[in-house]
């Protein structure tokens, strides 16, 4: 029985089907409106690096053939057949999209779906309305996205501009006019359910009851049922993205995984300062602009183009390294953030206090670490910040972390989470507090700095002024320093209160270059 989404939701393929050869079908329309649905295939950094990789009416399949263009059958408007085995390394996520061409927009559209069809049956299914959306011209329907395993988000995110402009903001151009080349006309294939074998799934779509039969072979994508379309070819950089010119703010180093994008590997390191960036030749003075990146022009419009909004179709998208925007229509449930953090709102969005009851006060009056916490609820997209902090989402799927209270800026309701205090003689006001997550949604941890990432060993202890969070199986001690002999020296160290952490191996604390 397929499982059927809202937005926002997400699942790993490997729970939804044991296949890996899948077929998407998109099904979109409404009165006097022309759709182009396309896939984009994105890198680590959610950028079209290789235009081979945009598969749309002009180009319906990669290289190896993993992700094809199939045309209109089975009641869909437009088909995929992604193989996730073949999908090169490279590619860390598959975005489908459908957008406007010619005059309308996406409130104009009825009831629609994005679906996954494995062994001829649908194992899930996203249905969205055009009373989800205004006057966009484009909508990021659903991803497949890489993390650890490959994933399915539904996303239902609109989109300002047409197919041109969602292209620019996967990093791709638009290039010069030219005819558009015959397509051989011939009929879709239909798919068959696959004999009955104990093997997983084979490739297939809905088709009536029947007889079992081996599923059928494939081979070079049909065209779609639909006339050569007369817009500009469109193509994307082939050398990766370059990094940002002299003013933009730089990309955010993150300890945690921001949601839908995948996970850096454990214990790499940033970039050392001074260090060329990529694409740079070597011995390049500083500040010059890699080759293939356009230099900025003069104006007003150049001057605020690197710090234009970023809107990836995310719940959570950072701005900056000290700016969250968190988008309330996608997901479902409200977000709780720290009373004051909000310094910009879109929409239609609600702020209500919610207490943090007895136990909230009781931290407030021992150390000034109440968790004064603001409803956000409606729809519409909220700001976050605070003094500047550097902000990193995390997002939690059914795991858990602890994180000092005094580092936490906002989280979904969704989450469970309870307060716990840890004393000792020494810490600043008796005790450190710190909060418990578990779940699935997304924290916002904030840090003084750019934070380190260590493994719990034997002998790990850590400042409990510069601790901000760690895993939630990791046992937390109270390590005093202090010496009898302390007072025969004039001075001493003044770190004599510290926290040892232990723990299996896979436990880890994460720590800020910042003390009281």
């Amino acid at each position: 029985m397929a499982r059927e989404f809202q937005r926002g939701h997400k699942a790993k393929i490997s729970d939804l089907t044991p296949g890996t050869d899948l077929y998407v079908g998109v099904q979109i329309a409404g009165p006097g409106l022309t759709f182009d649905i396309s896939c984009f295939g994105l890198d680590a950094n959610e950028q079209l690096s290789d235009d081979r990789y945009f598969i749309f009416f002009n180009q319906p399949k990669s290289p190896e053939e993993s992700i094809q263009l199939l045309g209109a059958q089975a009641g869909d408007t437009e088909s995929f057949r992604v193989t996730l085995d073949r999908i090169p390394a490279n590619i860390h996520k598959l975005s489908f999209t459908a957008t406007l061409d010619g005059a309308g927009q996406m409130s104009q559209v009825g009831p629609g779906y994005i679906r996954i069809v494995a062994g001829g049956e649908e194992v899930v299914k996203y249905a969205f309305t055009g009373s989800e959306f205004t006057t966009e011209r484009a909508v990021m329907l659903g991803d497949f996205y890489l993390k650890d395993v490959w994933r399915f988000a539904a996303v239902g995110q609109g989109f300002d501009g047409g197919l041109d402009a969602l292209l620019k903001n996967f990093g791709g151009e638009v290039a010069e006019e030219a005819p558009a080349a015959a397509q051989p006309q011939g009929a879709a294939p239909s798919f068959a359910p696959p004999a009955q074998s104990t093997a997983p799934p084979a490739f297939g779509a809905p088709a009536a009851p029947q007889a079992p039969q081996p599923a059928p072979s494939f081979g070079a994508p049909v065209a779609p049922q639909q006339p050569v379309h007369a817009a500009p070819t469109i193509a994307a950089p082939l050398a990766p993205q370059a990094p940002a010119p002299y003013g933009q703010p730089p990309q955010q180093p993150q300890f945690g995984q921001v949601p839908g994008q995948a996970a850096p590997p454990y214990g790499q390191q940033p970039p050392a300062y001074g260090q060329q960036p990529p694409g740079m030749p070597p011995g390049a003075p500083q500040g010059m602009v890699p080759q293939g990146v356009p230099q900025a022009g003069a104006g007003l419009q150049a001057a605020l183009q690197p710090y234009k909004e970023t809107a990836t179709g995310q719940r959570w998208t950072s701005q900056n390294q000290q700016l969250m925007r968190v988008d309330l229509t996608m997901g479902g449930t409200p977000v709780l953030a720290r009373q004051g953090s909000m310094v910009m709102y879109q929409g239609k969005v609600d702020f209500g206090y919610k207490g943090a009851g007895f136990a909230g006060r009781m931290v407030g009056n021992a150390t000034g670490q109440e968790m004064q916490l603001m409803r956000c609820t409606g729809r519409g997209q909220v700001f976050l910040a605070e003094e500047g902090s550097h902000l990193h989402p995390i997002e939690l799927q059914g795991d858990g972390i602890c994180v000092s209270a005094e580092s936490v800026l906002a989280f979904d309701e969704s989450l469970q989470y309870e307060v716990r205090r840890i004393e000792g003689h020494g810490i600043p006001g008796g005790a450190l507090f710190t909060m418990q997550f578990q779940g699935t949604g997304t924290v916002v941890v904030k840090t003084h700095g750019v934070p380190v990432v260590l493994p719990v060993t034997p002998t790990t202890f850590a400042d409990c002024n510069a601790v901000v969070a760690w895993s939630a199986a990791s046992q937390v001690i109270i390590s005093s320093q202090v010496r009898l002999r302390r007072n025969a020296y004039p001075g001493h160290s003044g770190e004599t209160v510290n926290l040892q952490f232990r723990g299996a191996p896979g436990n880890f604390i994460v720590v800020q270059p910042y003390e009281v």
